[in-house]
C-alpha cells in the first residue's frame, strides 16, 4: 500500500510539474509496477491490448477517415446556411454541430477539426473569433460524456470496474459493466447544459476583442503582417549583381546582417522555393523574394548592390495567394515540438515554411526566433506554400488554424466513411461484441475501401493518449489489489462517515475535477474510480453512480487553460487569457458539477 500510494503522488506530481513528458512517467510508472510485483509481470502490459486502448485507437481512425471524406467541409457549408450570418445563431447551431460530433469524435481531435471551421465562419459573418472558440471548446467537453466511445475516461471506466469485480469483498454484488449509451441521459444533460449556457450568459461572459489578429484568413501579406503582428512593410524581389557581396554567403548569414529584411523566398537558376533554408548559398542571379518597409528595402538593396523590383516578376507564382500566404498554427499539447527551439527544428529545410512570429499569452515574439523555444499552446505565424503546410501538418505536431484553401481530399468516399461509421455503432449497441471489436470493424471497413490508407491512419492515433492510458491502468489495478482503495475509502468515511450520499459523491466530484485541472483526465480517473467504488460499497452506495460521477467529472476542466488539451488549443487563436477562462469557467464548472450528480442520481435512484 505504501508503494502503491507513493507511484500515485510520483505520478501527480510529475504530470504537473511536467519536468518529464507524461508519457514517459506512465512507462516508468508501469515499469515499476512489474518491477515490485504490484501487478503479475505475464499481466502488466495487458493495458496495451485492454478493451479501452483498443476502442480509442479505432475511434481515432474514424475520426481521421471523417475528416478525409470531407465531413467538416460539409458540417461547415450546414452551419453557414443554419446561422444566416447571425451570431446569436450562429453561435447555437456551432454548439450544437460540435455537441453532435463529441458524441463519436474524441475532443481534441475535433478541436483540431473545428477551429479552422470556426475559422472560415468568422471570416464570413464578422463574428470575432473570440466569440466563437471558447464556447465551442466549453461544448465539446459538456457533451463528450453523451456516449462511452469519445470519452477516454468513459472508456476506461469498463476496464476499472473489471478489475474493481475482481477484487469486491464476499458476498458483494458484482458491478455491471456500461454500455454504449448508458449514459446518454448524462451527457445529453450536459450537452444541453453547454448550449443552453452560452446561449444565455456568452454574450456577457466571453470576450469581445475586435484584434486584427482574429481574423484568420489565407493570402493576405502586407496588410495583415502590419496589422497582425507588427511586421510592416511590403514584398519584392532582389536579383543579386555579380558585384553584390552577398554572393557566396548563406541565407542565414544574410538574414544576420544589419537591416535584412526577412527573405521568404528564392529562385536560382530554373528552380525557385519558398522558405530557403539557412545554409542555402546565395550565387550571381539570384532572386530573394522579401519582406520588408519599402524605404529599408531601398537601402538594403543599394548597400549589398541587389536590385530592387516591387513588381514579383519571377517570384508571383509563389506568392499567388491560391497557393501561398500567411498561416497560423497551434502547438498541440502532444507536439514533439514542444522543448525543442525554432532552430533545431529546421523547419524551413524540412517543411518549407518561414516562421515570422510567435504569439504566446500576451506576448508577440518576433525578428531572430532561432532560440524560441516552443510551448503547448503557442500561436506560430507561418508564411508556406499551402501544399507544405498540408505536409507539415500531417504529422499533428502544429494545428493549422487558419482556413487555408485546400480540395476535399476524398469526397467519394463519404458514404463508404459513413456508412462504417454507423455500421461501428449498430455493432455496439445492437450486439454483444466488445466495443474494441465494434470499433475496430468500423476502422478496418474504412481502410479497406481506401477512405484511408495504413500511413494515415497510423498519423491519426494520438500514441500520446494511448501510451498514457495504457500505462495507468495497471495503477487502479494495483490499488485495488493491494487494498489502497479501501484504505483510501475509509480514511474518507472516517470523516464523512456520516454525511448523506450526495455529500460523499460531491467531495469525490470535487476532488476529481481538481486532479483533471492539474494533470491528465485519464489519470484523475484511474486514481479515484477504485475509491469511489470502495467508498460506494462502504455505504451501500451504487457503486455504478459513484464511478461514472468520478468519470465524467473527469471532464470538468474549465477553469484553466491548460485544464483540457481542447481549451488549450483555442487558447491562442481566441486571444483568451487566464482571466477569460476564470470567469467563463466558474459558473460552468458549478452547473457541470450540479447536472452531474442530480441526472446520474436520478438515473440510479
Amino acid at each position: 500500500m505504501i508503494l502503491v500510494l507513493g507511484l500515485v503522488g510520483f505520478t501527480m506530481l510529475m504530470l504537473v510539474l511536467e519536468w518529464v513528458r507524461a508519457d514517459l512517467v506512465a512507462l516508468l510508472v508501469v515499469v515499476v509496477i512489474g518491477l515490485t510485483g504490484l501487478v503479475p509481470s505475464d499481466r502488466v502490459f495487458n493495458g496495451f491490448a485492454g478493451n479501452a486502448v483498443i476502442a480509442i485507437i479505432a475511434i481515432m481512425i474514424m475520426g481521421a477517415g471523417l475528416d478525409r471524406a470531407g465531413v467538416l467541409a460539409l458540417t461547415a457549408n450546414f452551419v453557414m446556411r443554419m446561422a444566416r450570418g447571425k451570431e446569436s445563431r450562429l453561435g447555437v447551431v456551432i454548439n450544437s454541430v460540435v455537441s453532435l460530433f463529441s458524441a463519436v469524435i474524441p475532443s481534441q481531435a475535433l478541436a483540431a477539426l473545428m477551429i479552422p471551421v470556426a475559422s472560415r465562419l468568422s471570416a464570413r459573418t464578422g463574428v470575432p473569433l473570440s466569440r466563437l472558440l471558447l464556447p465551442m471548446a466549453c461544448c465539446i467537453l459538456t457533451a463528450t460524456n453523451t456516449t462511452l466511445i469519445a470519452n477516454s475516461p468513459l472508456i476506461l471506466l469498463n476496464d476499472l470496474i473489471a478489475s474493481a469485480n475482481n477484487n469486491l469483498p464476499p458476498g458483494a454484488h458484482t458491478i455491471p459493466k456500461f454500455g454504449l449509451f448508458s449514459v446518454t441521459p448524462v451527457g445529453l444533460a450536459l450537452a444541453l447544459l453547454g448550449i443552453f449556457f452560452f446561449y444565455f450568459f456568452g454574450n456577457r461572459l466571453v470576450p469581445e476583442r475586435e484584434d486584427p489578429r482574429l481574423k484568420v484568413t489565407p493570402g493576405r501579406t502586407e496588410s495583415y503582417f502590419a496589422d497582425t503582428y507588427g511586421i510592416v512593410g511590403e514584398t519584392a524581389e532582389l536579383t543579386v549583381t555579380a558585384e553584390s557581396p552577398l554572393v557566396g554567403m548563406s541565407v542565414g548569414e544574410v538574414e544576420q546582417l544589419h537591416d535584412a529584411p526577412m527573405i521568404l523566398a528564392i529562385k536560382s537558376g530554373n528552380e525557385a522555393r519558398m522558405a530557403p533554408p539557412g545554409d542555402h548559398v546565395i550565387w550571381v542571379g539570384t532572386v530573394l523574394g522579401v519582406l520588408g518597409p519599402r524605404e529599408q528595402l531601398a537601402q538594403f538593396a543599394n548597400n549589398q548592390l541587389c536590385r530592387i523590383s516591387f513588381r514579383m516578376r519571377q517570384l508571383g507564382d509563389l506568392f499567388n495567394p491560391s497557393r501561398a500566404g500567411i498561416s497560423e498554427a497551434v502547438i498541440p499539447p502532444n507536439s514533439r515540438f514542444i522543448k525543442r527551439t525554432l532552430g533545431e527544428l529546421h523547419l524551413r529545410k524540412r517543411y518549407g515554411i518561414s516562421v515570422l512570429a510567435v504569439h504566446r499569452g500576451d506576448k508577440v515574439l518576433r525578428g531572430d526566433l532561432h532560440d524560441v523555444s516552443l510551448r503547448a499552446g503557442d500561436t506560430l505565424v507561418l508564411h508556406s506554400s499551402w501544399r507544405d503546410l498540408a505536409r507539415a501538418a500531417e504529422d499533428k505536431d502544429l494545428v493549422v488554424v487558419t482556413d487555408i484553401p485546400r480540395e476535399e481530399q476524398r469526397p467519394n468516399k463519404l458514404w463508404q466513411a459513413v456508412g462504417f461509421f454507423v455500421l461501428a455503432k449498430c455493432l455496439a449497441l445492437f450486439t454483444n461484441l466488445d466495443l474494441s471489436v465494434a470499433m475496430m470493424t468500423g476502422a478496418v471497413g474504412m481502410l479497406l475501401t481506401g477512405v484511408l490508407n495504413m500511413d494515415e491512419a497510423y498519423q491519426a492515433i494520438n500514441w500520446k493518449t494511448i501510451f498514457v492510458t495504457a500505462c495507468l491502468i495497471p495503477l487502479g489495478w494495483s490499488m485495488d489489489a493491494t487494498g489502497t482503495a479501501s484504505w483510501l475509502a475509509q480514511e474518507v468515511l472516517l470523516h464523512l462517515g456520516h454525511a448523506p450520499h450526495w455529500v460523499l459523491q460531491l467531495a469525490l466530484a470535487v476532488l476529481t475535477l481538481l486532479f483533471s485541472q492539474v494533470m491528465s483526465n485519464v489519470g484523475a480517473t484511474v486514481m479515484m474510480v477504485p475509491i469511489a467504488i470502495s467508498v460506494a460499497t462502504a455505504t451501500g452506495g451504487n457503486p455504478a453512480a459513484y464511478a461514472l460521477i468520478v468519470a465524467v467529472s473527469s471532464s470538468n476542466t474549465f477553469l484553466l487553460s491548460s485544464g483540457h488539451p481542447a481549451l488549450m488549443m483555442v487558447t491562442g487563436p481566441g486571444g483568451y487569457r487566464a482571466r477569460d477562462f476564470l470567469r467563463v469557467g466558474t459558473p460552468l464548472t458549478l452547473a457541470v458539477l450540479v447536472v452531474t450528480l442530480v441526472a446520474i442520481n436520478l438515473m440510479y435512484r
